[in-house]
């Protein structure tokens, strides 16, 4: 929950292309981040893997109208909607975009290149991009963006009591490393969402992610033996977990919906 999904990398910024926004080179700039390349297999039409900007153009071509997001995690097939073959591929990668209007849905499949045993500057993650039919279907459990916001204060109010009861909010290095990872991301991510969503999608976005910093701090803060302050047993520590899963899941669900926030809207004004 502390990063960015790659999915919502490309919802927002192929959404801002859609709406003829940006350009089609910035819209894959600022997708692919900081990964090497990214690319789109099993397009309509296309016998090769291709990259963004000649899959978003196609993507367009098919009559793609926005780009949704899905975030599923078993039991909650959060933003998804079918049929069961991408369901299940969608929720192996943990999230998915949603093309309206073409029928189509892409999964995410990362790759790491570089020496073997390599890490940090030294490795690439190259992604691919599958693509799959999906249906056009209202996708599984989004909430309205007044309802996130709702529902995300409501989350924080929580998240900071059970940190506090814990004893884990301030405590050990792992928590403070989170808590700065999360305040560096805050300060330089100031536009996580592209030109084109509403303000209230980006006040919406980053509460949820506070939220899901809170929750990080409270995951990683359980794992050694010296970092999770009052719960020091396993029973705690499971406890801990399932006390953190219902906010974990208010905070997903803000995340689509914000990310889905620039579709909602264009469909509102056009019915």
């Amino acid at each position: 929950m502390l990063d960015e999904p790659r999915s919502g990398r490309l919802a927002a910024w192929g959404n801002a292309l859609l709406a003829g926004l940006v350009s089609p080179d910035e819209a894959a700039h600022r997708i692919a981040d900081d990964d090497a390349v990214h690319r789109v297999a099993g397009l309509p039409g296309e016998e090769v893997p291709v990259g963004l900007t000649l899959a978003l153009g196609r993507l367009r071509t098919l009559g793609a109208t926005g780009l949704r997001v899905a975030l599923p995690v078993s039991g909650h097939p959060l933003g998804l909607c079918g049929p069961p073959e991408f369901n299940a591929r969608a929720l192996d990668a943990g999230e998915a975009v949603l093309a309206s209007g073409a029928g189509l849905g892409l999964v995410p499949e990362t790759y790491e290149a570089g020496p073997e045993g390599g890490s940090g500057p030294d490795v690439h993650v190259e992604v691919v991009w599958h693509c799959l039919p999906v249906r056009e279907a209202p996708p599984a459990d989004v909430p309205s963006l007044g309802e996130a916001e709702r529902e995300l204060a409501e989350a924080l109010r929580e998240a900071t009591e059970l940190l506090s009861k814990l004893d884990v909010a301030g405590s050990g290095p792992v928590a403070q490393a989170a808590l700065e990872a999360y305040r560096a991301r805050a300060e330089a991510g100031r536009q996580v969402l592209a030109p084109g969503y509403p303000p209230r999608a980006v006040r919406v976005l980053e509460l949820a992610q506070r939220v899901g910093a809170l929750i990080g701090i409270a995951q990683e803060a359980g794992g050694d033996g010296r970092e999770h302050g009052a719960a020091v047993s396993s029973s705690e520590i499971a406890a801990r977990a399932e006390a953190l899963r219902p906010v974990e899941r208010t905070a997903r669900r803000a995340q689509v919906a914000a990310y889905n926030s620039a579709v909602e809207e264009r469909e509102r004004h056009r019915g």
